[in-house]
Formats: structure tokens, C-alpha cells, sequence
């Protein structure tokens, strides 16, 4: 049976999906192809119609983890006010819901300590989407009117990834939940004041 190019993307798109999660909960090293396109209602075969190697799957998968971060940001940071926006998103990134959300969440602190080791083509993707991140912050922080806004969206950005990598990583839920509250107010403070 014949199918049409947009019935080859949509079940692309669901592949990519599956892997998306699959990576953030497991990490890159932690899925098998058969047992994602299984996931993804596909069979093995049918893996090679849309990837070149699993290697590229996970390349192709970063890069859907970073656009759907992209449009959390444009959904959060939506508000006309550049401090409003930026509260919100720090609301919604440094948070116990965020936190709990591993499989849909941020690529950023899942994925950080294995991409040292990953492929190029993963690791530039990777790079890609650090950069678009960091850019969309740095753009809100420039209508603030903030010195360096480029600068500050990096640390910002590196302690947001920071607070939620260790808030997933320890097994004191009262610990893991100051971790998130001391951020995130240490970051409204600093970065949109009166937000707090």
C-alpha cells in the first residue's frame, strides 16, 4: 500500500515523538529501536523508511525536544510585559510539576550529562538548541532594558537546568521542593524585579 508524503511525515512525527520521551526518561544509550517503533505502532522494518540510523534518530529527536522547549517559551512568555513573561516561564521551568514531567520536559538537564559522549550531528543539534533558548531569554531580558542581556540569559538559563537537574536527583522531596522555591524566587528577583 501506497501512502501519501503526509502520512509519512505524521508517522515520522510520532516516531519522533516516542524517541523525544524515551530519550529524556532513559537517556540516548537507554533505547532500542525495535521496542520504540513497537511503541509508536510501527514495526522495526519500517524504521529505515524515515531514519538513516538510530544515531540519526536521536539527533532528529533533540532537535524535537528543543522545538517543543521553544514553543513552551512562546507560550509562557507570551505577555507584552518582557517581566511578566519572564516570571511566568521562570514559574513554569523551576517548578515540581516541570520537575515531575521528565519525559515531556526540558531537554536541557536530562540530557546534558550524556551528550559529551554522543555523536556530533546529536551534540550540534544539542548546541542549536541551547542557543535558541538562550536567544529567546536574552530578547525578553533586552525589553527589560537588562545590561548583557545576552550574558544573563545564559546564567539564567544554566540556573534554571541546574536547580531542576538537582531538584530530579535527590530523594528528599521536602529538599528537592525548597531547591525549586529558592531558585525560582532567586531568579524573579534578579532578573524581573517585583515578580517575586
Amino acid at each position: 500500500m501506497r501512502y501519501d508524503s503526509e502520512h509519512k511525515e505524521r508517522t515520522r512525527q510520532r516516531v519522533l515523538t516516542e524517541a523525544a520521551a524515551a530519550i529524556r526518561a532513559h537517556g540516548p544509550d537507554g533505547i532500542g529501536v525495535a521496542a520504540l517503533m513497537s511503541k509508536a505502532g510501527l514495526t522495526h522494518g519500517g524504521f529505515y523508511a524515515h531514519f538513516k540510523s538510530k544515531d540519526d534518530l536521536i539527533a532528529q529527536a533533540i532537535a524535537q525536544m528543543f522545538e517543543e522547549s521553544r514553543q513552551r517559551f512562546i507560550l509562557k512568555a507570551d505577555d507584552p510585559d518582557p517581566a511578566i513573561a519572564l516570571a511566568n516561564y521562570i514559574d513554569m521551568y523551576v517548578s515540581p510539576r516541570h520537575r515531575d514531567a521528565r519525559e515531556h520536559g526540558c531537554p536541557l538537564p536530562s540530557l546534558s550529562g550524556d551528550l559529551a559522549r554522543m555523536p556530533v550531528k546529536s551534540r550540534k543539534r544539542f548546541t542549536a538548541g541551547v542557543a535558541g533558548l538562550t536567544q529567546n531569554i536574552a530578547k525578553r531580558l533586552a525589553e527589560l532594558g537588562k545590561p548583557h542581556p545576552e550574558r544573563l540569559a545564559a546564567s539564567m538559563l544554566a540556573e534554571m537546568v541546574g536547580a531542576l537537574a538537582l531538584s530530579r536527583a535527590i530523594d528528599d522531596p521536602a529538599a528537592s521542593d525548597r531547591i525549586l522555591k529558592t531558585s525560582r524566587d532567586a531568579l524573579k528577583a534578579r532578573l524581573a524585579p517585583g515578580q517575586e
